[in-house]
């Protein structure tokens, strides 16, 4: 699968960023996150259902919610795909689930966005 084009996804480093974009730009990154999500899982391998099913939800909580300061805890793991993503860990997501990459599942030491590891449902 080829790379999307996501313009808006480019240029956020950390959630704060989604703090600076109108809901139009929020509702058009939720497009482009969930290209990304679908493109790296393609790469990968996972739990893709799940993940699409928050796209929405993990944009408007971290343009809503000051993390990490207000803590974020996903219930099942595979939700936090697109969560990985927009917390500084998109560069490394296609490592996803792979040796010496990202964890499937959220992970305190991985990052200070996951203060809870989820698991398995």
């Amino acid at each position: 699968m080829s790379p999307v084009s996501t313009p808006l996804l480019d240029r956020v480093r950390t959630p704060a960023d989604l703090r600076n974009f109108s809901p139009e730009q929020l509702r058009q990154l939720a497009d482009e996150l969930r290209a990304e999500t679908i493109d790296a899982v393609s790469v990968t391998g996972g739990h893709l259902g799940s993940s699409l099913g928050v796209v929405e939800l993990t944009v408007a909580i971290h343009a809503i919610f000051d993390t990490p300061r207000d803590r974020l805890l996903w219930d099942v793991g595979h939700q936090a795909y697109p969560h990985k993503i927009l917390t500084g860990r998109r560069e490394r997501i296609r490592t996803l689930r792979q040796g010496g990459g990202l964890s499937g599942f959220t992970r305190r030491a991985e990052s200070e966005y996951d203060p809870f590891g989820a698991a398995h449902s």
